[in-house]
């Protein structure tokens, strides 16, 4: 596959980026809590969103630029969303087109607080495996921010995932003001199987299909 490659790392910045050529938008996606941009979700959705004329950013968030292994502090989530609007004023210039954010649990979640606290900062979310409550605590939800969420928002959910069941997510897509489709994933768990579940295809057909032409339009109204 064609394409420019190449790593960026400044300040709280640390991405791998892949822009095909005449690239129609850019996503940024950042990795879950007991990973790094080298996850398998994240290369498993990166490929064929590139294939499909998108380029993709894939990001360390500050905590584990800090520290190669570990989770992150609650206590500092806050900058961990910095880093997401860091990447986002260093790499808006990547391509042309509408700008998504998102990325896989943690880092999922931590982009859709970005959205929701700046809502003209992006056109859309991709979030994958969003930790709507913590496993076998469904009374802890993790739903404050989501009515202030104005971008689109495409959430791929594995039915078998312990941080929330597919009826659990019914219930919250109630609370988005702004345009939200969930994609469940048959036999897939929180980790969403990339090697064996087809996830990644699945993710950039709705991406490509539903989510790009509503933040393309978000982009161009704005």
């Amino acid at each position: 596959m064609s394409g420019e490659r190449f790593t960026v790392e400044k300040d709280t910045v640390a991405a791998d980026v892949w822009c095909p050529p005449d690239a129609r938008g850019l996503v940024i996606l950042a990795h879950g809590a007991g990973s790094n941009r080298d996850a398998a979700i994240l290369r498993a959705v990166a490929e064929p969103l590139v294939g499909r004329g998108l380029a993709v950013a894939r990001i360390d968030l500050p905590y584990r630029q800090d520290r190669p292994k570990g989770p992150p502090s609650p206590s500092k989530a806050g900058r961990d969303r910095d880093g997401i609007r860091a990447a986002v004023a260093a790499l808006r210039e990547v391509a042309d087109g509408p700008l998504i954010i998102g990325g896989h649990s943690y880092g999922g979640r931590q982009a859709s607080m970005v959205a929701a606290e700046d809502r003209d900062l992006v056109d859309g979310l991709l979030l994958t495996s969003y930790p709507l409550h913590p496993p076998g605590k469904p009374e802890k939800a993790r739903t404050e921010h989501l009515p202030d969420i104005t971008a689109p928002t495409l959430i791929v959910h594995g039915r078998s995932d312990a941080f929330g069941t597919s009826d659990e997510f019914a219930d919250a897509l109630t609370l988005f003001t702004a345009p939200v489709r969930l994609i469940d994933v048959e036999k897939a768990d929180h980790s969403l199987k990339p090697d064996r579940s087809g996830v990644g295809e699945l993710t950039a057909d709705a991406v490509t299909e539903w989510l790009l032409p509503l933040a393309t339009e978000r982009s161009t109204n704005r």
